[in-house]
């Protein structure tokens, strides 16, 4: 008999399938019709390889801020798992999580489902059970094979394809195109804020006959220090403030939240006042997020070359510092060397530690990647077991006016969100 706690369900959840990541929709498809899912609420997905948790982020706060009650569906979680599944930006409580891991364990019979699968369906079945006006989805990986696609969703966004995740989606960005362009749906709004998104996603988009919005043709965006604005095919927004989330492309996700508030206009009407809002009191932790105090502490959960290369946009947009200590750590199966090539002029001290599990990845092998990738450099590089023990070590070597960037994972800003006691968000009451 499981316990009826949810650090016991979640327990149980992973052990559940023979693989951590089992793409393919039949399993949850089939778990999805006996449970019955079903939802009244306007839903939008959003896919993409980085500007996801963004582009989630700021749909639910400009949407509530319209005066909507709206579920929002995020994943990976930092340090809670209900950080997953927030109702009008609360996160969900462990019983009523709990109440829906049961209802899902007793319709899935001897159907074996992965803890993706398993989580996504749950959270879909609250929301369903939840007077809901919208619901935000976000994709866990590629998209066409993706659990959460199996929602016939009312607009569909896809924020950027680059190279991540290649063990599955394939080595190149046309087909990485490919699977994202899936959440899109004939007749529906598609929205594409990726300035140069490869052909395979526009035919896709072409040959089931979806309602494309592309960023540069169908909306767009300009802005000076103060403000900025988003044109569209119809609705002009002039005047906007910049959302409170830092970082280079925050306004292309932006005006791809915008293109899609856009096209569900007729359903989801939002005044410019509530864009304004939503956009000042939007809150996503670990995305360039700079903690107060000095030296200045940097969370960021860059894990692939193309959002390093924001990262390393983003630092150079800081300002001075006399010196940048990295708190790094990364999974074996992404692309270390790409990771380290995008931000190594940025960096004075490596403070590279162990990720665990199976995916983890050792320092020992970060640290000889960096010594080989950099010879000439000879920046300091040291070794720990864990991010927590990396960052008390940067935090010693670093100067008050220094800064302390923790990246890599979200694993690893998770570690270090725990040891200094930062609590990304609210819990249900």
């Amino acid at each position: 008999m499981v316990e009826p706690t949810l650090s016991a369900w979640l327990e149980r959840i992973e052990r559940l399938h023979a693989k951590p990541i089992d793409l393919g929709l039949d399993r949850v498809r089939a778990v999805a019709d006996r449970i019955g899912l079903k939802s009244g609420a306007v839903t939008v997905v959003v896919g993409g390889t980085n500007g996801k948790g963004s582009t989630c982020a700021m749909l639910d706060s400009i949407l509530r801020a319209a005066g909507y009650r709206v579920g929002l569906y995020t994943s990976p979680h930092l340090v809670d798992f209900n950080e997953r599944c927030r109702i009008d930006g609360v996160n969900a409580s462990d019983a009523a999580l709990v109440e829906q891991f049961e209802a899902v364990e007793a319709a899935r019979g001897a159907t074996s489902l992965t803890y993706f699968e398993f989580t996504t369906l749950a959270i879909l079945r609250l929301f369903g059970a939840t007077r809901l006006d919208a619901v935000v989805l976000e994709v866990g990986l590629g998209g066409r094979l993706d659990a959460v696609n199996i929602v016939d969703a009312d607009a569909s966004i896809v924020t950027s394809v680059d190279l991540d995740h290649m063990d599955y989606l394939g080595p190149t960005r046309e087909l990485i195109g490919f699977e994202k362009a899936h959440v899109y749906r004939g007749g529906r709004p598609a929205i594409c804020s990726d300035p140069a998104p490869p052909q395979t996603l526009l035919d896709h988009a072409a040959a089931i006959g979806a309602d494309l919005w592309r960023f540069g043709r169908d909306f767009n965006y300009q802005g000076d220090r103060q403000q900025w604005s988003y044109g569209g095919r119809r609705v002009r927004r002039a005047g906007l403030p910049y959302p409170a989330l830092r970082g280079a492309n925050q306004l292309l996700n932006a005006a791809g939240v915008l293109a899609a508030l856009e096209s569900l206009a007729e359903r989801l009407p939002v005044s410019q006042q509530a864009v304004r809002q939503g956009l000042l009191t939007v809150d996503l932790p670990g995305r360039f997020q700079v903690l107060p105090g000095r030296p200045a502490v940097i969370l960021d959960v860059a894990h692939n070359p193309h959002a390093a290369a924001v990262l390393a946009q983003n630092l150079d947009n800081m300002g001075f510092y006399p010196a940048t200590h990295a708190v790094f750590a990364m999974l074996r199966d992404k692309d270390i060397a790409g990771v380290i090539d995008k931000v190594a002029d940025r960096i004075d001290h490596w403070h590279v530690a162990s990720t665990p599990g199976a995916r983890g990845c050792d320092s020992a092998s970060i640290a000889k990647l960096l010594r080989e990738r950099r010879p000439a450099e000879q920046k300091p590089v040291t070794e720990y077991a864990d991010a927590g023990a990396a960052f008390d070590g940067a935090r010693k070597c670093a100067g008050a006016d220094d800064r302390i960037l923790t990246f890599g994972s979200f694993l690893t800003v998770a570690e270090v969100m725990r040891a200094i006691r930062v609590r990304p968000s609210v819990d249900a009451a």
